[in-house]
């Protein structure tokens, strides 16, 4: 059975920083890429970066400069590293992870506010 278990999330104030980690279990198919989404109140769900299995990544322009992924093949982890968070980064994550089939981890709260 496939687990994709996240942390990291949390309250932070703005300009603080926050490291979220994805690792997945059960998974025997290749990992083509993995990557972190967001959802907040009353949106859609948007990508916020991904990593494919030869690292090239992405990001969503609202992020490029502050938000870095990151990923140990080893491991199955992807990682999500945030710095200079906004109160607009405020939002619910979700990892994902793509073989033949794509997971969805639960989600984590992350939260940016004085």
């Amino acid at each position: 059975q496939v687990q994709l278990v996240e942390s990291g999330g949390g309250l932070v104030q703005p300009g603080g920083s926050l490291r979220l980690s994805c690792a997945a279990s059960g998974i025997f198919f290749s990992i083509n890429a993995m990557g972190w989404y967001r959802q907040a109140p009353g949106k859609q769900r948007e990508l916020v970066a991904r990593i494919t299995s030869v690292n090239s990544t992405n990001y969503a322009d609202s992020v490029k400069g502050r938000f870095t992924i990151s990923r140990d093949n080893v491991k199955n982890t992807v990682y999500l590293q945030m710095n200079s968070l906004k109160p607009e980064d405020t939002a619910v994550y979700y990892c994902n992870v793509q073989t033949i089939n794509a997971y969805w981890g639960q989600g984590t709260q992350v939260t940016v506010s004085s």
